[in-house]
């Protein structure tokens, strides 16, 4: 029923670069989604144009040199890295005299193909069927008069008002399935609620390593792998905070550009867990090159499914990959953790990323006075490495008077680390 294809078929890739910023995608990119799906590219034309063409979105010259690449290369499927109309796939599919799979139906296939869960396959299956419903006509266009003659007078019901019914019916089924399937999520949230056990997302953009840090965090053996959308099924798992206490770790589908609408709708009960967090973990893969536009796409999906007003830390991943750089929590100028460093395929930062957490669910900040003597300098450099200090300055015997403000978990380790003598030098 869907255009589902044999991995190791042959594709030609179309890309087009637009003049506006909102149509523009990335032709790495479609690489690496072509890459997942289990297809080979035997060709790659490229293009600019200031808008689509309305009937052929790449221009009729355009795609004539694309039939001539397709019959040359004898490809199977041509894929455009763009959202097409069912009109122009069917002109495009007329031209070319094979399939025509835009960005949108890629992406679908990619989830099929890794969907695992009961509730992935209805989740996936409900996008389908609604990207398919505006495409019905494509088959069926021998089927369009109503029946009619000796024996086949009756409702006059053409065989593409059938297929819409039947989608229809089983859209509903779906629906009803996966509102089963999220009260009883729900029921699961109202109890770590009634219990106050806090709730911590992965979120972030595909491929930036979510699932492989979800893996070192939680000791847990999830699906994770160098290519885009490894995960769909939402996985939770139970972790230990120190002074938080347990605390429940959630990860999510990777989101993408231009997401399509459809999968945001579909993956309602997933991106739930998101929605419903106490604290987004943001992973960024540090070593990209489009970090920064990454995070944004990341931004604006979490507006899209009203979670951009959850508190986020943002965990730079795959810092191996990078020149100089070490495990590190970065801090506002109230002492709030903001960015962590770490690398989840060495097994490095760890302990970094469980301070973070432990600082923002313990929420509680304190503001102290030290009058630390030159005997103890070494706390003045733990603050200031701690981005602690607000003000200093020495006063004529050396001693070193500081305002500090930090996390109180953080405080009171400290606190335990000196043996409680740090309490001498608090003034009061």
């Amino acid at each position: 029923m869907f255009e589902r294809y044999e991995a190791g078929e042959r594709a030609v890739l179309v890309h087009l670069n637009f003049s506006r910023e909102g149509e523009r995608e990335d032709l790495e990119e479609l690489h690496l989604l072509v890459s997942s799906a289990g297809v080979s590219a035997c060709g790659v034309v490229t293009g600019a144009r200031s808008s689509p063409h309305p009937k052929y979105f790449c221009g009729a010259g355009k795609a004539e040199e694309i039939a001539a690449l397709v019959q040359a290369e004898q490809a199977d499927v041509v894929i455009f890295n763009h959202a097409l109309s069912p009109a122009q796939e069917r002109n495009l599919e007329a031209i070319f005299q094979c399939r025509v799979l835009d960005r949108t139906g890629l992406i679908l296939d990619i989830f099929a193909q890794r969907a695992r869960t009961h509730e992935g396959k209805l989740q996936v299956e409900l996008a389908q069927l609604r990207h398919l419903s505006t495409r019905l006509i494509r088959g069926w266009t021998h089927l369009e008069r109503q029946k009619g003659g000796i024996g086949l007078r009756g409702p006059g019901e053409t065989q593409l008002e059938t297929d819409r019914r039947l989608l229809r019916e089983r859209i509903k089924t779906i629906l009803r399935r996966l509102e089963k399937v999220e009260k009883q999520r729900e029921q699961g949230r109202r109890s770590r609620q009634r219990r106050e056990i806090p709730t911590v997302s992965l979120v972030g953009y595909t491929n930036a390593g979510k699932s492989t840090l979800f893996n070192l965090v939680t000791d847990s053996g999830v699906y994770a792998a160098d290519q885009l959308f490894a995960t769909l099924d939402p996985t939770l798992r139970r972790i230990e905070i120190d002074e938080v206490g347990p605390t429940i770790l959630a990860d999510t589908v990777g989101f993408i550009r231009h997401l399509p609408h459809d999968l945001v709708a579909a993956f309602k009960a997933t991106l739930q867990e998101t929605r419903q967090a106490d604290l987004l973990l943001h992973v960024v893969d540090a070593s990209d090159e489009r970090a920064g536009e990454n995070i944004e796409e990341v931004q604006k999906v979490l507006k899209e499914i009203d979670a951009d007003e959850i508190p986020q830390l943002l965990v730079y991943n795959k810092v191996d990959l990078l020149d100089d750089a070490e495990p590190r929590i970065d801090r506002d100028d109230s002492g709030r953790p903001i960015r962590v460093w770490v690398s989840a395929q060495e097994n490095r930062g760890q302990p970094q990323l469980f301070r973070a957490l432990s600082d923002l669910l313990g929420r509680q900040i304190v503001e102290l006075s030290l009058k630390l003597p030159p005997s103890q300098q070494r706390w003045v450099n733990v603050f200031f490495e701690l981005s602690a200090v607000k003000s200093s300055q020495y006063d004529d015997e050396g001693n070193c008077l500081m305002k500090i403000v930090l996390p109180e978990p953080e405080w009171l380790r400290q606190l335990k680390a000196s043996q409680g003598r740090l309490s001498d030098f608090i003034i009061h």
